[in-house]
């Protein structure tokens, strides 16, 4: 008896060396290998991949505990004018990568990595800097910034990093932008709102990765 043929899936490379629709996985590969931050998903039919390319990799990417923001019931909402952060890490350390969006629309605003030998906490404190810069540079003074992270907003606070991660080759530029993000912190004056998103109350932060 003949094996049953696998059906043919179409790939979708939004961020890559040539974006576009391949229908095979080789194709797709020499697309996205060896490209950072590279974007791409498969689908189960070429109609479905054609939608799927003629929207943002952000719209279409499952993002398990996502809520409704503006059909919450809960008795506190989240402030919709706001950016929301988050920080993605292929094991603690390992790769990284970090991110901010307009919570509303979860538009993305600024993005960076993927960085070598990271950790969650690095990330998310580099979002949170990252988006005062962002306000900062667009002059926007009323912008609230939303974490899911107690420890990212303690080291904003405080203005010091406590990472027990050590220094090597493969994470110096890491290294590099927390003693950049420290130093902006230290010599801008300007206060910005950093709020806790309510995870339990309003599912996964806008900016999360969709990774877990």
């Amino acid at each position: 008896m003949s094996k049953k043929r696998a059906k043919q899936k179409f790939y979708v490379v939004w961020r890559g060396i040539k974006p576009g629709i391949y229908g095979s996985w080789e194709d797709c590969k020499k697309q996205v290998t060896g490209f950072d931050g590279a974007h791409y998903k498969s689908f189960t039919s070429k109609e479905e991949a054609s939608a799927a390319f003629k929207k943002s990799y952000w719209e279409i990417i499952e993002r398990k505990g996502k809520k409704d923001l503006k059909e919450l019931t809960s008795k506190e909402k989240p402030i919709l004018n706001s950016i929301s952060v988050d920080a993605a890490c292929k094991g603690n350390p390992g790769p990284l990568e970090y991110r901010g969006v307009y919570t509303d629309t979860e538009t993305q605003l600024f993005a960076r990595g993927p960085f070598e030998m990271g950790t969650v906490n690095i990330g998310e404190f580099l979002a949170l800097v990252l988006g005062m810069a962002w306000l900062k540079k667009n002059k926007i003074t009323d912008m609230p910034i939303y974490s899911d992270s107690r420890t990212a907003m303690a080291w904003v606070r405080n203005k010091r990093v406590n990472t027990k991660l050590k220094k090597t080759a493969k994470n110096a530029v890491l290294f590099d932008a927390l003693d950049k993000a420290v130093k902006w912190l230290k010599t801008n004056d300007q206060k910005y709102l950093v709020l806790k998103w309510n995870t339990k109350e309003w599912g996964e932060i806008p900016a999360d990765y969709g990774r877990k």
